[in-house]
């Protein structure tokens, strides 16, 4: 098969409204599995799993608050962390942020950022790329949906999230849809939605889905760790 990767996210999923967030449409596959056999058999072991062709529950939660909270990106440049989709990128171009990057590791992730973004008729700057280890940039707003389901992953993502707040002076909100790598003391509660997903991904029909506002503060000293 020899496509590019913006012609297969639209000839392999769909464009649909978000579950949660129906004022955003994203191309969306209608069965997991068949997709995920189908990216392997292309790209192989080199491309992570095709995460960006899902509303996974994380950012459908962030997405949600940023459309019904505005206020929270409006005229401020925004990062959205492992946007996959780019559902939570977009949005925050819906609410009136005043730049959005979207990063992935994903080649495909990247076209599909770029594919919804045209699709709903916002502008997202997509990039390719681990950030993990550097700054945030000039990003005011951080956002990550879904990002703490593995412990090597939470590790290195708390520790940017961490030094974008510290360092950058950045907001952080994180999506999560209770993940057991969820370092919890580090944030506080913003809201909690319950969010429809398909079973074939989460083996459940809904996933309670909070989010979390990041505390830069050292837990248990109350301010900032001077030594970060």
């Amino acid at each position: 098969m020899s496509m590019n990767p913006a012609d297969f996210v639209r000839a392999y999923a769909g464009l649909a409204p978000v579950t949660a967030v129906p004022e955003i449409r994203l191309h969306q596959a209608a069965e997991p599995i068949g997709l995920w056999e189908l990216t392997e058999g292309e790209f192989r072991s080199e491309q992570p799993p095709p995460f960006w062709a899902f509303a996974w529950a994380g950012g459908q939660a962030l997405a949600r608050y940023l459309l019904d909270h505005p206020e929270t990106v409006a005229g401020r440049p925004v990062l959205d962390l492992a946007s996959g989709s780019g559902l939570v990128a977009v949005a925050a171009a819906r609410a009136g942020a005043s730049r959005v990057r979207a990063v992935d590791i994903d080649p495909t992730a990247v076209a599909a950022i770029e594919v919804n973004a045209r699709a709903n008729g916002v502008t997202v700057e997509a990039e390719l790329g681990d950030i993990l280890d550097g700054p945030a940039g000039d990003a005011e707003v951080v956002l990550a949906g879904d990002v703490f389901y593995s412990a090597q992953l939470a590790n290195r993502v708390l520790r940017f999230l961490l030094r974008a707040a510290r360092e950058g002076g950045a907001r952080v909100l994180v999506g999560d849809p209770e993940r057991a790598y969820l370092p919890r003391s580090r944030f506080r509660r913003i809201t909690s939605y319950d969010i429809p997903v398909p079973p074939a991904l989460e083996s459940v029909r809904t996933k309670h889905t909070t989010v979390w506002e990041l505390n830069p503060a050292t837990p248990g000293s109350g301010r900032a760790d001077p030594s970060h």
